[in-house]
């Protein structure tokens, strides 16, 4: 098995099809197999899907179903019974362009000593301060405590790292990804590409709209979390810690303009 794509799922009977079919439209070639774990939804997600793959004879999909745990433990459901050499993640209201898994697959190809790629989404473009990520390039983790990218569904990685780097924070309701960023840039090779090959939120503003990304206090707490959790593993000093609280702080006061400003158009 070349891939395994392991999407979490809540409450996303209006989504969850579009997703999956954005997975089974794609151009590449090899195998790969769907993960959808069900996190205790409350409305129609899992029938909808049921029905679904009956009712195409898809074999590739597996449908696992849990009791809510959020979306940390979610993703460690599906990670534990994927199957691929690679992981590949989507969020249930996310989907991809068709080419999205051939393009990543080709540099991952091409460049043996990648582990985990990621991309743009939503035709934004990446920049961390004055860096512009306009090219193949790596991440680190510096960087990564500046700017947390790339976003959860452009990823893939080995599933060689689970056994390496560990499963998801289930402790975590928000920035458990960060988290699991941080520890992967520590011991492997991280890298971007510019190319937007995802459609994140069904095209809706990265932040601020719907979501966990709706609940921005939650999300800066879980920012400021997962730095402290850095500072007491002795990976940044006290210095950049109260350095990355004070940036958080700026990011989360403008995020808020933001919002505001957005809904008084």
């Amino acid at each position: 098995m070349d891939i395994s794509v392991v999407i979490p799922m809540y409450n996303a009977q209006d989504t969850i099809i579009e997703t999956v079919n954005s997975v089974l439209a794609q151009t590449y070639k090899g195998s790969f197999e769907i993960i959808v774990v069900n996190d205790g939804s409350t409305d129609d997600s899992s029938r909808i899907l049921n029905n679904y793959i009956k009712s195409t004879g898809f074999n590739n999909i597996i449908l696992i179903n849990k009791e809510n745990g959020g979306v940390a433990s979610a993703r460690n459901a599906g990670l534990k019974k994927a199957k691929g050499d690679w992981i590949a993640l989507l969020d249930s209201d996310d989907s991809w362009i068709p080419e999205k898994l051939e393009i990543q697959m080709n540099i991952l190809n091409n460049h043996k000593n990648i582990d985990f790629l990621g991309c743009n989404r939503n035709n934004e473009k990446t920049r961390v301060l004055w860096k512009k990520k306009d090219e193949l390039s790596k991440i680190t983790f510096k960087e990564l405590l500046i700017k947390m990218y790339p976003q959860t569904s452009t990823a893939i990685f080995r599933r060689s790292i689970i056994s390496e780097i560990g499963l998801y924070d289930e402790s975590l309701r928000y920035a458990e990804d960060g988290d699991y960023w941080f520890r992967i840039s520590q011991k492997k090779e991280m890298y971007f590409i510019p190319e937007s090959l995802v459609i994140t939120g069904e095209g809706k503003p990265n932040f601020g709209h719907s979501g966990l990304t709706s609940h921005l206090w939650e999300m800066h707490e879980g920012n400021i979390k997962i730095i402290h959790k850095q500072l007491i593993m002795g990976n940044i000093n006290h210095f950049e810690f109260m350095f990355l609280v004070i940036l958080y702080q700026l990011k989360y006061f403008r995020r808020i303009l933001i919002v505001k400003l957005r809904k008084a158009k």
